[in-house]
């Protein structure tokens, strides 16, 4: 990992490759490692001739992890990753983001418009918009003092897979809630930047991805066929229509 500073955080990176860049944003309580080295995305990506840089967001990772519930907003997640090609001196990228990457990857492309060339969504459809359902049992999950005791389903998900990363549960929970800002239908319209939706067909957490395709000039949607919105990360279904997107829009 490699490290850069911005907003008084230390961030980590990764930066493997040569081509067109690609800007990976990884998802909630993820992290580059499990997110994109893991599921083979880096390997995927440089093998097919592009650069890969992946971002460990605020509170994950190997970044720093504040636990201030207030720092964990889109807009400021978004910074970082803009911060981020500053530091590197790439003008503009093609953007990746997966569940929480993906919002961040919508308000990279609304707030720092130059620097997203083209997108890809993974794992968050409609939901965007609309909402992916209450967090706040996931916050209490991550907080519990006894994980046998949790029952809520995706509380008990995620606080599994918090304690199988070794995060930081205090600024889990601090970020669970402050990084879901919705989108509205208005906004998604002034996303113009060629962008690709895929949800797993069995994700009950990220929502419909040709709805939330229609609301973009350029978007366009496909099912990850059965996967769920864990499984759907590294589906071969799902990289495949990322490479024959990128072909498609070159920088």
């Amino acid at each position: 990992m490699q490290f850069f500073d911005n907003d008084g955080l230390k961030l980590a990176y990764l930066d493997e490759g040569e081509g067109e860049p690609i800007l990976l944003i990884h998802g909630f309580a993820s992290s580059s490692l499990y997110n994109w080295v893991q599921p083979g995305w880096m390997q995927k990506l440089t093998s097919a001739g592009y650069r890969a840089i992946a971002i460990d967001n605020r509170g994950h990772g190997q970044s720093d992890k504040p636990h201030d519930k207030a720092v964990y907003t889109p807009t400021l997640m978004a910074g970082d990753a803009a911060a981020l090609l500053d530091h590197l001196g790439i003008p503009t990228a093609h953007v990746i983001g997966y569940s929480m990457g993906a919002r961040i990857g919508a308000f990279l492309a609304l707030e720092h418009p130059a620097r997203v060339h083209d997108l890809v969504f993974g794992g968050l459809g409609i939901g965007m918009v609309e909402g992916a359902g209450d967090w706040s049992p996931i916050a209490e999950a991550l907080m519990s003092a006894d994980p046998e005791a949790i029952t809520h389903p995706r509380g008990k998900m995620f606080r599994m897979f918090a304690d199988k990363t070794k995060s930081d549960k205090i600024a889990l929970a601090a970020c669970v809630i402050t990084s879901k800002e919705e989108i509205s239908a208005e906004n998604m319209a002034r996303i113009t930047q060629p962008t690709l939706v895929a949800v797993g067909t069995k994700d009950d957490i990220g929502g419909n991805p040709q709805d939330l395709a229609a609301l973009m000039p350029h978007g366009e949607a496909i099912d990850i066929p059965g996967r769920d919105h864990m499984l759907a990360v590294g589906d071969k279904v799902f990289k495949q229509a990322v490479l024959d997107f990128l072909k498609r829009h070159s920088i």
